[in-house]
């Protein structure tokens, strides 16, 4: 018998030991740091406020009185920088009509973010009225 092939009596012991890794996912044994989901990075947090401070300026400016009486709570990368999570505050009003309000300017203030930042494309934006 040539010493590169084990025997069967061998590779049944060995299958009938039970590790610790034992009925985990192999993804996360095999995972590497490296593969984890990255925090924003100093220019997505840059980015960031200066998509907030432009919103800002937008809602204050906007004919709509119930777009001027928002309040732009956050403005956070979601999942990365080509989309942005926009939380907005509305003092005491219906929830309804102040996202049906935020739905039609939605281009107005893309377009307004976009021209306070400096990039090739605009980030999309998600609104999240609280």
């Amino acid at each position: 018998m040539s010493r590169r092939r084990q025997r069967s009596d061998d590779l049944t012991r060995l299958a009938a030991d039970v590790g610790g890794e034992d009925g985990s996912d192999p993804k996360e044994f095999h995972m590497k740091p490296w593969d984890a989901p990255k925090q924003a990075g100093r220019k997505a947090l840059q980015l960031c406020a200066q998509a907030r401070e432009a919103l800002h300026q937008a809602l204050a400016g906007c004919g709509d009185p119930v777009l001027q009486s928002l309040s732009v709570v956050s403005v956070e990368p979601a999942p990365h920088t080509g989309r942005l999570l926009v939380v907005l505050s509305a003092p005491d009003a219906a929830r309804g009509p102040v996202e049906a309000s935020v739905s039609r300017a939605a281009g107005f203030l893309r377009t307004e973010v976009a021209a306070a930042i400096s990039r090739r494309h605009a980030p999309e934006l998600v609104f999240e009225v609280l």
